[in-house]
Protein backbone atom coordinates (compact mmCIF):
# COMPACT_ATOMS: atom_id res chain seq x y z
CA UNK A 1 0.00 0.00 0.00
CA UNK A 2 1.67 3.61 -0.79
CA UNK A 3 1.90 6.61 1.44
CA UNK A 4 -0.59 8.66 2.42
CA UNK A 5 -0.72 12.58 2.02
CA UNK A 6 -2.79 14.79 4.14
CA UNK A 7 -2.73 18.05 2.06
CA UNK A 8 -3.67 21.64 3.26
CA UNK A 9 -6.90 22.34 1.25
CA UNK A 10 -5.30 26.09 0.52
CA UNK A 11 -2.50 23.98 -1.35
CA UNK A 12 -5.01 22.54 -3.70
CA UNK A 13 -6.64 26.18 -4.00
CA UNK A 14 -2.77 27.02 -5.07
CA UNK A 15 -2.44 24.77 -7.38
CA UNK A 16 -5.79 25.60 -8.96
CA UNK A 17 -5.22 28.84 -9.23
CA UNK A 18 -1.66 29.07 -11.19
CA UNK A 19 -2.61 30.18 -14.61
CA UNK A 20 -0.05 28.53 -16.89
CA UNK A 21 -0.69 32.28 -18.90
CA UNK A 22 0.84 29.79 -22.11
CA UNK A 23 3.71 28.38 -21.01
CA UNK A 24 3.58 24.85 -21.52
CA UNK A 25 3.45 24.20 -17.77
CA UNK A 26 4.53 25.35 -14.60
CA UNK A 27 6.55 23.26 -11.83
CA UNK A 28 7.40 23.51 -8.43
CA UNK A 29 7.79 22.01 -4.67
CA UNK A 30 6.15 20.61 -1.73
CA UNK A 31 6.51 21.35 1.70
CA UNK A 32 5.86 19.60 4.81
CA UNK A 33 6.55 16.76 7.49
CA UNK A 34 7.27 12.97 7.20
CA UNK A 35 5.94 10.72 9.67
CA UNK A 36 6.08 6.94 10.18
CA UNK A 37 1.91 6.59 8.78
CA UNK A 38 1.58 9.54 7.05
CA UNK A 39 2.93 12.96 5.27
CA UNK A 40 1.35 16.42 5.63
CA UNK A 41 1.72 18.82 2.75
CA UNK A 42 1.07 22.55 4.29
CA UNK A 43 2.59 24.56 1.63
CA UNK A 44 3.44 24.99 -2.31
CA UNK A 45 5.76 27.30 -4.22
CA UNK A 46 6.32 27.19 -7.80
CA UNK A 47 9.75 28.32 -9.04
CA UNK A 48 9.93 31.68 -10.19
CA UNK A 49 10.17 32.20 -14.14
CA UNK A 50 13.19 33.42 -15.94
CA UNK A 51 12.97 36.07 -17.71
CA UNK A 52 14.06 34.07 -20.97
CA UNK A 53 11.88 31.36 -20.10
CA UNK A 54 8.43 33.51 -21.27
CA UNK A 55 6.37 32.04 -23.88
CA UNK A 56 3.84 32.62 -26.19
CA UNK A 57 0.30 31.07 -26.57
CA UNK A 58 1.42 29.59 -29.66
CA UNK A 59 3.83 27.38 -27.52
CA UNK A 60 1.74 25.76 -25.08
CA UNK A 61 2.28 22.37 -26.95
CA UNK A 62 6.16 22.69 -26.69
CA UNK A 63 7.43 19.71 -24.56
CA UNK A 64 8.93 19.71 -21.21
CA UNK A 65 12.56 19.24 -22.65
CA UNK A 66 13.28 22.72 -21.80
CA UNK A 67 12.51 22.28 -18.08
CA UNK A 68 15.87 24.04 -16.28
CA UNK A 69 16.28 21.28 -13.67
CA UNK A 70 19.55 23.86 -12.39
CA UNK A 71 17.49 26.50 -11.84
CA UNK A 72 14.67 24.42 -10.28
CA UNK A 73 17.16 23.10 -8.09
CA UNK A 74 18.74 25.94 -6.80
CA UNK A 75 14.96 27.23 -5.73
CA UNK A 76 14.70 23.94 -3.67
CA UNK A 77 17.93 25.04 -1.91
CA UNK A 78 16.91 28.83 -1.38
CA UNK A 79 13.56 27.82 0.04
CA UNK A 80 15.43 24.65 2.18
CA UNK A 81 16.73 27.65 3.69
CA UNK A 82 13.54 29.01 4.61
CA UNK A 83 12.49 26.04 6.63
CA UNK A 84 12.60 25.82 10.45
CA UNK A 85 13.20 22.80 12.01
CA UNK A 86 10.67 19.82 11.50
CA UNK A 87 9.54 20.71 7.92
CA UNK A 88 11.13 19.61 4.59
CA UNK A 89 10.90 19.62 0.48
CA UNK A 90 8.37 16.60 0.34
CA UNK A 91 8.46 16.17 -3.02
CA UNK A 92 8.10 18.24 -6.35
CA UNK A 93 4.70 19.48 -8.39
CA UNK A 94 4.13 20.01 -11.88
CA UNK A 95 1.29 21.46 -13.99
CA UNK A 96 0.33 21.45 -17.50
CA UNK A 97 -2.43 21.36 -19.49
CA UNK A 98 -2.65 17.89 -20.57
CA UNK A 99 -2.57 14.40 -18.24
CA UNK A 100 -0.06 12.56 -16.82
CA UNK A 101 2.16 10.91 -19.73
CA UNK A 102 5.50 8.88 -19.57
CA UNK A 103 7.24 11.94 -20.77
CA UNK A 104 5.92 14.08 -17.68
CA UNK A 105 6.45 11.11 -15.39
CA UNK A 106 10.51 10.67 -16.38
CA UNK A 107 10.79 14.28 -16.10
CA UNK A 108 9.25 14.58 -12.67
CA UNK A 109 11.46 11.19 -11.73
CA UNK A 110 14.26 13.06 -12.71
CA UNK A 111 13.59 16.27 -10.76
CA UNK A 112 12.81 15.06 -7.18
CA UNK A 113 15.96 13.20 -7.38
CA UNK A 114 17.81 16.37 -8.18
CA UNK A 115 15.77 18.37 -5.43
CA UNK A 116 16.94 15.97 -2.95
CA UNK A 117 20.44 16.24 -3.90
CA UNK A 118 20.42 19.77 -4.03
CA UNK A 119 18.96 20.66 -0.51
CA UNK A 120 20.84 17.69 1.41
CA UNK A 121 24.44 18.57 -0.21
CA UNK A 122 25.53 21.01 2.53
CA UNK A 123 23.60 19.60 5.10
CA UNK A 124 25.71 19.06 8.80
CA UNK A 125 23.04 15.83 9.69
CA UNK A 126 22.08 12.48 7.81
CA UNK A 127 18.39 10.70 7.59
CA UNK A 128 17.93 7.96 9.99
CA UNK A 129 17.30 4.41 9.00
CA UNK A 130 13.97 4.62 10.27
CA UNK A 131 13.14 7.84 8.26
CA UNK A 132 10.82 7.70 5.11
CA UNK A 133 12.87 7.84 2.64
CA UNK A 134 9.97 8.44 -0.21
CA UNK A 135 9.33 11.83 -2.06
CA UNK A 136 6.53 12.63 -3.87
CA UNK A 137 5.81 13.48 -7.43
CA UNK A 138 2.34 15.39 -8.32
CA UNK A 139 0.74 16.18 -12.21
CA UNK A 140 -1.98 18.42 -11.50
CA UNK A 141 -4.36 18.82 -14.91
CA UNK A 142 -5.31 22.33 -15.60
CA UNK A 143 -7.93 21.26 -17.66
CA UNK A 144 -9.50 18.31 -16.31
CA UNK A 145 -8.70 19.04 -12.39
CA UNK A 146 -7.00 15.43 -12.62
CA UNK A 147 -4.37 14.85 -10.06
CA UNK A 148 -1.83 12.14 -10.84
CA UNK A 149 0.38 11.52 -7.31
CA UNK A 150 3.53 8.58 -6.98
CA UNK A 151 6.30 8.00 -4.81
CA UNK A 152 10.34 7.14 -5.46
CA UNK A 153 12.56 6.18 -3.06
CA UNK A 154 15.17 8.79 -2.95
CA UNK A 155 18.03 6.09 -1.43
CA UNK A 156 17.19 3.76 -4.53
CA UNK A 157 18.07 5.84 -7.70
CA UNK A 158 16.64 2.37 -9.80
CA UNK A 159 13.35 2.18 -7.82
CA UNK A 160 10.28 2.69 -9.36
CA UNK A 161 7.22 4.82 -9.18
CA UNK A 162 4.98 3.37 -5.85
CA UNK A 163 1.00 5.21 -5.84
CA UNK A 164 0.12 7.07 -3.40
CA UNK A 165 -3.21 8.52 -1.64
CA UNK A 166 -3.71 12.86 -1.84
CA UNK A 167 -6.20 14.02 0.35
CA UNK A 168 -7.28 17.65 1.34
CA UNK A 169 -7.92 18.33 4.93
CA UNK A 170 -8.89 22.15 6.25
CA UNK A 171 -6.54 24.05 8.59
CA UNK A 172 -4.20 21.84 8.58
CA UNK A 173 -1.33 22.60 10.43
CA UNK A 174 -3.56 25.54 12.62
CA UNK A 175 -2.50 23.27 15.73
CA UNK A 176 0.65 22.29 15.12
CA UNK A 177 3.10 22.28 17.98
CA UNK A 178 5.68 24.76 18.09
CA UNK A 179 9.52 24.42 19.71
CA UNK A 180 11.72 26.89 20.78
CA UNK A 181 15.34 26.90 22.12
CA UNK A 182 18.11 29.87 22.39
CA UNK A 183 21.80 28.18 21.80
CA UNK A 184 24.64 30.07 23.04
CA UNK A 185 27.38 29.19 19.84
CA UNK A 186 31.47 29.08 20.64
CA UNK A 187 33.32 27.53 18.09
CA UNK A 188 36.66 28.26 17.01
CA UNK A 189 37.75 26.50 13.95
CA UNK A 190 41.52 26.73 13.70
CA UNK A 191 42.99 26.85 9.97
CA UNK A 192 45.76 24.54 10.14
CA UNK A 193 49.08 25.34 7.74
CA UNK A 194 49.19 21.86 6.60
CA UNK A 195 45.64 22.49 4.68
CA UNK A 196 46.16 26.39 3.56
CA UNK A 197 44.83 25.14 -0.34
CA UNK A 198 41.48 24.69 1.50
CA UNK A 199 38.85 27.41 1.16
CA UNK A 200 37.58 29.13 4.38
CA UNK A 201 34.38 27.85 3.52
CA UNK A 202 35.14 24.45 3.41
CA UNK A 203 37.66 24.65 6.60
CA UNK A 204 34.20 26.33 8.25
CA UNK A 205 32.59 23.68 7.41
CA UNK A 206 34.78 21.07 8.68
CA UNK A 207 34.43 22.65 12.00
CA UNK A 208 31.06 22.63 12.20
CA UNK A 209 30.97 18.99 11.21
CA UNK A 210 32.98 18.51 14.75
CA UNK A 211 30.61 20.82 16.72
CA UNK A 212 27.66 18.95 14.96
CA UNK A 213 28.44 15.67 17.24
CA UNK A 214 27.71 17.66 20.37
CA UNK A 215 24.32 19.20 19.48
CA UNK A 216 23.44 15.47 17.99
CA UNK A 217 24.46 13.89 21.37
CA UNK A 218 23.59 16.76 23.73
CA UNK A 219 21.07 16.10 26.28
CA UNK A 220 17.74 18.04 25.86
CA UNK A 221 15.54 19.49 28.37
CA UNK A 222 11.77 20.13 27.35
CA UNK A 223 10.17 22.75 29.44
CA UNK A 224 12.77 22.27 31.90
CA UNK A 225 12.37 18.36 32.29
CA UNK A 226 13.95 15.52 30.88
CA UNK A 227 11.86 12.90 28.73
CA UNK A 228 12.02 9.64 27.25
CA UNK A 229 12.31 9.64 23.58
CA UNK A 230 9.61 7.26 23.39
CA UNK A 231 7.15 9.30 25.59
CA UNK A 232 3.95 11.11 23.91
CA UNK A 233 5.10 14.61 23.83
CA UNK A 234 2.08 16.06 24.74
CA UNK A 235 1.55 13.68 28.12
CA UNK A 236 0.04 15.35 31.01
CA UNK A 237 -1.24 18.12 28.79
CA UNK A 238 -5.07 19.49 29.53
CA UNK A 239 -7.52 17.76 28.16
CA UNK A 240 -11.00 19.12 26.66
CA UNK A 241 -14.31 17.99 27.52
CA UNK A 242 -14.11 15.72 23.77
CA UNK A 243 -11.09 14.23 25.03
CA UNK A 244 -8.67 15.76 22.84
CA UNK A 245 -5.42 17.18 23.66
CA UNK A 246 -5.36 21.12 23.48
CA UNK A 247 -2.25 21.03 21.33
CA UNK A 248 -2.66 24.20 19.82
CA UNK A 249 -1.37 27.19 21.26
CA UNK A 250 1.43 25.21 23.09
CA UNK A 251 4.80 26.09 23.01
CA UNK A 252 7.40 23.94 23.96
CA UNK A 253 10.65 25.39 25.55
CA UNK A 254 13.83 23.44 24.82
CA UNK A 255 17.23 23.14 25.87
CA UNK A 256 20.29 21.69 25.33
CA UNK A 257 23.11 20.72 27.50
CA UNK A 258 26.37 20.09 25.82
CA UNK A 259 28.76 20.28 29.15
CA UNK A 260 28.07 16.80 30.09
CA UNK A 261 28.87 15.31 27.11
CA UNK A 262 32.16 14.24 28.42
CA UNK A 263 32.17 10.33 29.02
CA UNK A 264 35.00 8.42 30.78
CA UNK A 265 34.82 5.73 28.28
CA UNK A 266 35.60 7.48 25.57
CA UNK A 267 39.27 9.42 25.97
CA UNK A 268 40.62 11.89 23.48
CA UNK A 269 44.69 12.54 22.96
CA UNK A 270 45.74 16.10 23.17
CA UNK A 271 47.09 17.31 19.81
CA UNK A 272 49.60 20.29 19.19
CA UNK A 273 48.73 21.90 15.69
CA UNK A 274 50.56 24.49 13.90
CA UNK A 275 47.90 26.65 12.56
CA UNK A 276 47.89 29.99 10.17
CA UNK A 277 44.91 31.59 11.67
CA UNK A 278 41.41 30.86 13.23
CA UNK A 279 37.42 31.22 12.71
CA UNK A 280 35.62 31.78 15.42
CA UNK A 281 31.78 32.32 15.61
CA UNK A 282 29.89 33.01 18.52
CA UNK A 283 26.60 34.46 19.32
CA UNK A 284 23.23 33.27 20.54
CA UNK A 285 20.94 31.53 18.10
CA UNK A 286 17.11 31.21 18.17
CA UNK A 287 15.71 28.22 17.07
CA UNK A 288 12.34 27.22 15.95
CA UNK A 289 10.89 23.88 14.60
CA UNK A 290 7.21 22.61 14.22
CA UNK A 291 5.72 19.04 14.26
CA UNK A 292 2.32 17.94 13.73
CA UNK A 293 -0.31 17.19 16.83
CA UNK A 294 -1.08 13.38 16.01
CA UNK A 295 0.49 11.73 18.87
CA UNK A 296 4.09 12.98 18.72
CA UNK A 297 6.42 11.25 20.31
CA UNK A 298 9.87 13.63 22.82
CA UNK A 299 12.08 11.91 20.29
CA UNK A 300 10.32 13.40 17.12
CA UNK A 301 10.75 16.93 19.10
CA UNK A 302 14.53 16.68 20.05
CA UNK A 303 15.29 15.91 15.95
CA UNK A 304 13.31 18.62 14.71
CA UNK A 305 14.96 20.53 17.01
CA UNK A 306 18.35 20.01 16.38
CA UNK A 307 18.33 19.79 13.28
CA UNK A 308 17.38 23.81 13.25
CA UNK A 309 19.89 24.23 15.28
CA UNK A 310 22.32 22.96 12.75
CA UNK A 311 20.80 24.22 10.16
CA UNK A 312 21.05 27.74 11.11
CA UNK A 313 24.26 28.00 11.88
CA UNK A 314 25.32 26.18 8.50
CA UNK A 315 23.02 28.26 6.37
CA UNK A 316 24.30 31.93 8.21
CA UNK A 317 27.81 30.63 7.26
CA UNK A 318 27.29 29.85 3.97
CA UNK A 319 24.93 32.87 3.03
CA UNK A 320 27.75 35.14 4.40
CA UNK A 321 30.74 33.50 2.38
CA UNK A 322 28.28 34.12 -1.04
CA UNK A 323 27.67 37.58 0.28
CA UNK A 324 31.85 38.44 1.07
CA UNK A 325 32.15 36.79 -2.84
CA UNK A 326 29.65 39.27 -4.11
CA UNK A 327 30.98 42.29 -2.46
CA UNK A 328 34.48 42.14 -2.96
CA UNK A 329 35.97 44.19 -0.19
CA UNK A 330 39.54 46.26 -1.27
CA UNK A 331 42.48 44.70 0.57
CA UNK A 332 43.81 46.24 3.20
CA UNK A 333 46.85 46.00 5.60
CA UNK A 334 46.68 42.57 7.62
CA UNK A 335 45.29 43.25 11.56
CA UNK A 336 44.85 41.31 14.51
CA UNK A 337 40.84 40.47 13.49
CA UNK A 338 38.42 40.82 11.20
CA UNK A 339 35.32 40.94 12.12
CA UNK A 340 31.85 39.97 10.18
CA UNK A 341 27.68 39.68 11.28
CA UNK A 342 26.73 36.78 10.89
CA UNK A 343 22.89 37.59 9.13
CA UNK A 344 20.13 37.34 11.79
CA UNK A 345 17.41 35.11 11.93
CA UNK A 346 13.81 36.57 10.92
CA UNK A 347 10.34 35.12 10.74
CA UNK A 348 6.93 35.23 8.74
CA UNK A 349 3.64 33.24 9.83
CA UNK A 350 2.10 31.02 6.95
CA UNK A 351 -1.54 32.33 7.06
CA UNK A 352 -3.94 29.67 8.95
CA UNK A 353 -1.08 28.48 10.87
CA UNK A 354 1.04 28.36 13.44
CA UNK A 355 3.58 27.53 11.54
CA UNK A 356 6.47 30.01 10.52
CA UNK A 357 8.92 30.42 7.97
CA UNK A 358 12.14 32.06 7.91
CA UNK A 359 14.77 33.89 6.20
CA UNK A 360 18.18 35.70 7.20
CA UNK A 361 18.55 39.46 6.94
CA UNK A 362 22.16 41.46 7.06
CA UNK A 363 22.27 44.48 8.68
CA UNK A 364 21.75 46.83 5.97
CA UNK A 365 18.67 44.89 4.25
CA UNK A 366 15.69 46.58 4.55
CA UNK A 367 12.25 44.90 5.65
CA UNK A 368 11.22 45.18 1.76
CA UNK A 369 14.05 43.67 0.43
CA UNK A 370 13.00 40.96 2.74
CA UNK A 371 9.63 40.92 2.37
CA UNK A 372 10.19 40.86 -1.64
CA UNK A 373 12.39 37.42 -1.02
CA UNK A 374 9.68 35.75 0.77
CA UNK A 375 7.25 36.60 -2.11
CA UNK A 376 9.95 35.68 -4.60
CA UNK A 377 11.15 32.22 -2.97
CA UNK A 378 7.30 30.97 -1.16
CA UNK A 379 5.03 32.93 -4.09
CA UNK A 380 2.78 34.19 -1.39
CA UNK A 381 1.72 37.71 0.42
CA UNK A 382 3.72 38.79 2.85
CA UNK A 383 2.87 41.72 4.81
CA UNK A 384 5.89 43.89 6.20
CA UNK A 385 4.23 44.02 9.69
CA UNK A 386 4.02 40.03 9.81
CA UNK A 387 7.90 40.10 10.16
CA UNK A 388 9.59 38.81 13.27
CA UNK A 389 12.59 39.73 13.84
CA UNK A 390 14.04 36.82 16.19
CA UNK A 391 17.33 38.08 17.05
CA UNK A 392 18.76 41.99 17.28
CA UNK A 393 21.88 42.61 15.28
CA UNK A 394 25.28 43.50 17.22
CA UNK A 395 26.00 47.13 16.56
CA UNK A 396 29.95 46.70 16.47
CA UNK A 397 31.59 48.45 14.08
CA UNK A 398 33.22 45.94 11.32
CA UNK A 399 36.76 46.17 10.37
CA UNK A 400 37.54 43.89 7.31
CA UNK A 401 40.90 43.24 6.16
CA UNK A 402 42.34 40.22 5.57
CA UNK A 403 42.93 39.15 1.38
CA UNK A 404 39.52 38.06 0.80
CA UNK A 405 39.22 36.88 -2.31
CA UNK A 406 42.56 34.84 -1.92
CA UNK A 407 40.84 33.32 1.23
CA UNK A 408 37.40 32.44 0.02
CA UNK A 409 37.54 31.95 -3.66
CA UNK A 410 41.03 29.21 -4.21
CA UNK A 411 40.66 26.06 -4.83
CA UNK A 412 42.26 23.40 -3.72
CA UNK A 413 44.60 23.10 -6.05
CA UNK A 414 45.47 26.15 -5.94
CA UNK A 415 47.82 28.05 -2.92
CA UNK A 416 46.63 31.35 -1.42
CA UNK A 417 48.53 34.48 -2.45
CA UNK A 418 49.51 35.36 1.30
CA UNK A 419 48.87 32.96 4.25
CA UNK A 420 45.86 33.92 6.89
CA UNK A 421 47.44 35.06 9.66
CA UNK A 422 44.60 36.73 11.31
CA UNK A 423 41.31 35.78 13.27
CA UNK A 424 38.17 36.23 11.44
CA UNK A 425 35.16 36.88 14.03
CA UNK A 426 31.80 35.69 12.78
CA UNK A 427 29.39 37.18 15.20
CA UNK A 428 25.87 35.93 15.25
CA UNK A 429 24.15 37.89 18.17
CA UNK A 430 26.29 38.97 21.34
CA UNK A 431 24.01 41.22 24.20
CA UNK A 432 22.71 40.82 28.18
CA UNK A 433 20.53 37.91 27.27
CA UNK A 434 23.45 35.68 26.71
CA UNK A 435 24.06 36.37 30.40
CA UNK A 436 20.89 35.14 31.08
CA UNK A 437 21.23 32.04 28.84
CA UNK A 438 24.49 30.99 30.96
CA UNK A 439 23.10 30.89 34.16
CA UNK A 440 20.17 29.03 32.88
CA UNK A 441 22.30 26.43 31.59
CA UNK A 442 24.19 26.40 34.25
CA UNK A 443 21.02 25.73 36.36
CA UNK A 444 19.52 23.31 33.96
CA UNK A 445 22.48 21.26 34.30
CA UNK A 446 22.57 20.77 37.84
CA UNK A 447 19.46 19.71 37.82
CA UNK A 448 20.25 17.24 34.44
CA UNK A 449 23.20 16.09 36.98
CA UNK A 450 21.38 15.42 39.68
CA UNK A 451 18.39 13.60 38.12
CA UNK A 452 21.02 11.22 36.45
CA UNK A 453 22.88 10.41 39.72
CA UNK A 454 19.54 9.35 40.98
Amino acid sequence: MGRTYIVEEAVGQYLSNINLQGKAFVSGLLIGQCSSQKDYVILATRTPPKEEQNESPKHSKVKLDNLDEEWATEHAHQVSRMLPGGLLVLGVFIITALEMGNEFQNILRRLVFAVEKSVNKKRLWNFTEEEVSERVILHFCSSTKKIFCRTYDIHDPKSSAKPADWKYQNGLSASWLSLECTVYVNIHVPLSTTSVSYTLEKNTKNGLARWAKQIENGIYLINGQVKDEDCDLLEGQKKSSRGNTQAANHSFDIRVLTQLLLNSDHRSTAMVQICSGSVNLKGAVKCRAYIHSHKPKVKDAVQAMKRDILNTVADRCEILFEDLLLNEIPEKKDSEKEFHILPHRVFVPIPGSTVMLCDYKFGDESAEEIRDHFIEMLDCTIRIEDLEVAEEINTACISSSIDTEASLEHTDDEQPKHPIKTTIVLKIQQNIGVIAAFAVAALAAGISFHYFSD
